[in-house]
């Protein structure tokens, strides 16, 4: 290997260290989004469960769900919907939050 094609290769290399650094971080992204999505669901089945108990699905989901997340607890006529989004940058967030609503069937349960 000659001096050029050694700088070549060593020019080729520092081209694609941007590229590396991308898809390690859509990698993690979207290893952040599953975690978020199992967590948002354990975290409405478990405001759900609390509904059909009589206890406060707010305070249920909330404390079902991690504390690495921000998180959102809605209740409304038979749905819990919690929404979770990783401590990440914004733009990062918004692609890799999730959403899950849980509807609880009191009839069900008989």
């Amino acid at each position: 290997m000659t001096e050029t094609e050694a700088g070549q290769a060593t020019v080729e290399l520092i081209a694609l260290l941007p590229l590396l650094a991308a898809i390690a971080l859509v990698v993690l992204a979207l290893a952040a989004g599953h975690a978020a999505r199992e967590a948002a669901d354990q975290a409405a089945v478990a405001g759900a469960i609390a509904r059909l108990q009589g206890a406060d699905p707010v305070k249920a989901a909330r404390a079902a769900s991690p504390g690495w997340s921000r998180t959102a607890v809605r209740v409304g006529g038979d749905r819990v919907t919690v929404e979770i989004r990783p401590r990440v940058p914004g733009f990062i967030a918004r692609a890799i939050g999730a959403r899950r609503t849980v509807v609880d069937d009191p009839a069900a349960t008989r």
